[in-house]
C-alpha cells in the first residue's frame, strides 16, 4: 500500500473530533516498571498523565503484571501515577498466556477493569479481545529487519505481539508513517485500521543555571561535550559514534568530551569495551539513566545531539534535543528523515562520515545556530498534548467501530 495513504485520526475544524463526553480507558503501564523503559517509557507515562489532564471528565486505570509493593511505589512516585491495577501474574507468564492461549481476560484478572470502554496497550503485549474496543500501538518492526540486535526471546515477544494486534486490535497506531509503511509491508494491514499519531516533546523551559548545575554535577566543568541519549542495545550502534567521534578527535584535536544517557539494554556491550574507546580515556562520560531534571538541561548545555541508531519507529531523543535548541547529527534510517527533514543532519552509517560530520559540525557556529532555529520550529510542531488528543481520537473511532 501506498504510504501517502496513511493517515492521523480523522478532524473537525477545530481540533480532534470527540463522540462521547466521558471514556473510560484501561492503559497497560508495564513499560514503566521495566529497568529500562526507554522512548515507549515516556510515551506511556505521556499517556497515563495527560489523557485526565486533557479531558478531566475521563476515567483511566492504568495496569500492570504483578509487582512488589516498593516497585508499584516507585513507578507512582517517578511518574505521578495513581495506583495501579495489579494483574496478579509476573509479566513473563501473563504476555505467554496473553499471546500464546488468548487469555486470562482483564476483567477476568482484576475488577477495577470492568465496564471499560477502550483498552491502550502502548508497547508490544497486546490482551485478549474482550468487550472493550482495543487500541494497540506498535512502534516499529526492528524484531524483523535487524533481527539481529533482539534476543531470542525479544524476537518472540514482538512477533507474537504483533500477530495478536493484527487479529484483535480495532486500531493499530504507528508513530511515523514510515514505521506504518514497515508494519504494513510485514502484516499486510491497510489504512482501514492503521493510525499515525508522532510523539510529542517535552516543553520543559532550562535556565542557565539549570546548565551550570548538570556540569557540576556530572563533572563535566567548562568542557564542551557531544551528546546522546540512547538505550545501550545493539540497534542503537553507540559503536559508531564511539569510533567517528574517536576519529574526529584525533585528526582534529577537538576539546569536547562524549556524554552518554540511558539504561543499559538487552545485548548491551559495555561502552569502555568499543573500539576506539580506550584512546578516548575520561573524554566518554557514561552516566547512565538520569532524571528529568538533569537530562533536559543536559540536552540544552551540548553542542551537538549525535544518534547514529540502525532503526528506529520514531526517535524520540531526537525531538527531544530539537526541543532545547541543540543542533542534530542523526543516521539517515526512514523515520529520523521524516522526523528531522531539513531540520538536522543525517548521515549514512559509515564511520568516515560520521567522523567528518562531528568535526565539520563543531567547527561551523554559524551551521549549529541554523539548526538549532530549525530544529525549535520543528519541536514546536509535534508535542505531547497533540499526540495525546490525536489518541484519544482513535479511542472514539475504535469504540465506534464496535456498535
Amino acid at each position: 500500500m501506498r504510504s501517502s495513504s496513511w493517515s492521523e485520526p480523522p478532524r473537525s475544524a477545530t481540533g480532534w473530533t470527540w463522540r462521547m463526553t466521558v471514556m473510560r480507558v484501561g492503559l497497560n503501564v508495564e513499560q514503566l516498571f521495566h529497568s529500562a523503559p526507554g522512548g515507549i517509557g515516556r510515551y506511556t507515562a505521556r499517556l497515563a498523565t495527560l489523557l485526565t489532564t486533557l479531558e478531566p471528565a475521563d476515567e483511566v486505570t492504568a495496569f500492570a503484571a504483578a509487582h512488589p509493593p516498593a516497585s508499584v511505589r516507585r513507578v507512582m512516585a517517578t511518574y505521578g501515577l495513581a495506583r495501579p491495577a495489579l494483574l496478579g501474574l509476573p509479566r513473563p507468564v501473563l504476555y505467554d498466556l496473553w499471546h500464546l492461549a488468548g487469555a486470562p481476560s482483564l476483567t477476568t484478572l482484576s475488577r477495577r477493569l470492568r465496564g471499560l470502554d477502550v483498552v491502550h496497550a502502548p508497547s508490544g503485549a497486546v490482551p485478549p479481545r474482550g468487550r472493550a474496543a482495543l487500541v494497540v500501538t506498535l512502534h516499529d518492526a526492528g524484531f524483523i529487519e535487524h533481527p539481529e540486535t533482539f534476543t531470542r526471546r525479544g524476537r518472540r515477544f514482538h512477533a507474537q505481539g504483533m500477530k495478536a494486534a493484527v487479529e484483535r486490535a480495532d486500531r493499530i497506531i504507528t508513530v511515523s508513517r514510515a514505521a506504518a509503511v514497515e508494519v504494513a509491508r510485514h502484516t499486510g494491514l491497510d489504512d482501514s485500521r492503521l493510525r499515525v499519531v508522532p510523539h510529542g516533546a517535552d516543553q520543559i523551559e532550562v535556565s542557565p543555571d539549570d546548565v551550570e548545575r548538570v556540569r557540576r554535577t556530572f563533572a563535566i566543568g567548562a568542557r564542551p561535550y557531544v551528546f546522546c541519549v540512547s538505550t545501550q542495545e545493539p540497534r542503537k550502534n553507540l559503536r559508531l559514534l564511539v569510533a567517528g567521534f574517536g576519529r574526529a578527535v584525533e585528526r582534529h584535536g577537538l576539546p569536547h568530551l562524549l556524554v552518554l544517557v540511558g539504561a543499559r539494554g538487552w545485548l548491551h556491550e559495555e561502552i569502555a569495551d568499543m573500539p576506539g574507546a580506550t584512546s578516548l580515556g575520561d573524554r566518554i562520560r557514561v552516566l547512565g539513566r538520569v532524571a528529568d531534571a538533569d537530562l533536559f538541561p543536559l540536552y540544552r548545555g551540548a553542542a551537538l545531539f549525535a544518534l547514529p541508531t540502525r532503526h528506529e519507529g520514531f526517535g524520540l531523543p531526537v525531538l527531544e534535543a530539537m526541543g532545547q535548541g541543540t543542533p542534530v547529527l542523526c543516521s539517515d534510517v526512514p523515520p529520523l528523515v521524516e522526523l528531522v527533514g531539513e531540520a538536522g543532519e543525517l548521515v549514512p552509517h559509515d564511520e568516515e562520515l560520521w567522523a567528518g560530520a562531528i568535526a565539520r559540525l563543531l567547527d561551523d557556529r554559524d551551521r549549529r545556530e541554523a539548526l538549532s532555529a530549525a530544529g525549535l520550529r520543528r519541536a514546536r510542531e509535534l508535542t505531547w498534548d497533540r499526540c495525546v488528543r490525536a489518541t484519544r481520537a482513535v479511542y472514539q473511532e475504535a469504540i465506534a467501530s464496535r456498535a
